[in-house]
């Protein structure tokens, strides 16, 4: 959905010599292709291959089926090839995120029309409006969008139909797109099961679907606060509330990191991977430069309250490929005027910890996120630190 102030961009082309031209629409907030050419069914995958590859956009005029099937090709063409050769953890992450952002740029030039009523102006497309509705919004203006980002909503759309079952609230949840699902339960079993005194407010910093905010509720905390800076993600998690009867107990906000005010807990579960994002989900998963946990970290102290804890929610996976060290950690918790009261851990239990096609499954399978509650340097004594 196009944020407010957002500059619109138009695609423009040429079909049987006469001009075209219609808005571009990304939910992953993709740049719009410098280069549109239309195709239809008599395209081969190799040519549609070879064209976005060239950084030339195809707006397929055909059958919707036959998009798909060339949609399937290149996928095909941009799996990595079997590599034989002895690497570092480091160099295979290297690889594996060069091929992500290839194979994004390239799935990403299969453009299809999305008409006024978010309708797919193709012969045999399926019925995309509640999908398409989710992530752009109503469409009243001709559009043209990623038909690998169409797929994308229908199937954000079912598992918001459907829902995602969290154990640790005996309930489901119904994230809205653009919002990192759930289905990593070790961060939210974490916060579910870690001590907890008797908090009156607590924050919930970079919410998400709110899921983190719901438990501490359900856990006893009288007020949770609960923040993003992205209105997809306040939207899903107010609904969450909704959904949960919390409403009475969580409020969530649309802000960078901190709301005004204090609390005798504070917990983020930040993006645990430094590097750059490729998409709107991607920024759940990856954080340039460390940004949100630096600045978490930096500002934390300012909104506890005195003998208050922070909970840090954090997979060691970026020390596994080598993009940050235990002891950079620790030194920006130490920067912070923090000190570690302990440390909870929980093995990788999601899909990917299994999948042994993966290159990089031998680090997944490794993978430990923990819960790393600190404290104020100078609460130490109210934590039995002396």
């Amino acid at each position: 959905m196009t944020a407010p102030g957002t500059p619109q961009e138009y695609l423009d082309w040429s079909e049987n010599g006469v001009p075209a031209s219609a808005l571009w629409r990304s939910a992953n907030k993709a740049p719009a292709p410098k280069r549109v050419v239309p195709v239809d069914d008599s395209i081969t995958a190799d040519v549609a291959y070879r064209l976005a590859s060239q950084g030339v956009a195809l707006l397929w005029t055909g059958d919707f089926r036959n998009a798909r099937q060339i949609l399937t090709a290149l996928e095909h063409r941009t799996k990595p090839r079997p590599d034989k050769t002895e690497r570092t953890t480091a160099e295979l992450f290297y690889r594996y995120r060069q091929n992500r952002s290839h194979r994004a740029r390239i799935l990403g030039l299969l453009l299809v029309p999305l008409e006024i009523g978010n309708v797919i102006g193709l012969r045999r497309a399926p019925d995309v409006r509640a999908a398409t509705v989710d992530a752009y919004g109503s469409i009243a203006e001709a559009s043209v969008v990623s038909l690998h980002e169409v797929l994308g909503t229908i199937g954000a759309h079912q598992w918001r139909t459907k829902g995602i079952p969290v154990t640790a609230l005996n309930a489901s949840i119904y994230p809205h797109y653009g919002t990192f699902f759930p289905v990593r339960s070790e961060y939210v079993d974490l916060v579910a099961t870690a001590p907890l005194a008797a908090p009156q407010v607590a924050f919930d910093i970079g919410t998400g679907t709110g899921v983190l905010a719901a438990v501490l509720a359900t856990r006893g905390v009288q007020r949770v606060v609960a923040t993003d800076f992205e209105p997809q993600a306040v939207a899903s998690a107010r609904e969450t509330m909704s959904q949960l009867g919390l409403n009475d107990r969580v409020e969530v906000q649309l802000t960078d990191l901190f709301p005004e005010g204090r609390a005798d807990l504070i917990v983020c579960n930040p993006p645990w991977i430094p590097a750059t994002a490729h998409s709107l989900l991607d920024a759940a998963v990856y954080d340039p430069g460390s940004r949100m946990l630096k600045g978490f970290l930096a500002g934390v102290i300012d909104h506890l309250e005195p003998n208050g804890e922070v909970w840090l929610v954090l997979s060691d996976f970026a020390e596994l490929v080598g993009l940050r060290s235990r002891d950079d950690l620790m030194s920006v918790i130490d920067s912070a005027g923090l000190r570690v009261i302990a440390a909870l851990d929980a093995l990788a239990v999601h899909s990917r910890a299994r999948d042994t096609s993966d290159a990089l499954h031998a680090v997944r399978a490794n993978e430990v996120t923990s819960l790393w509650r600190l404290c104020a340097n100078s609460d130490r004594a109210a934590h039995g630190l002396n």
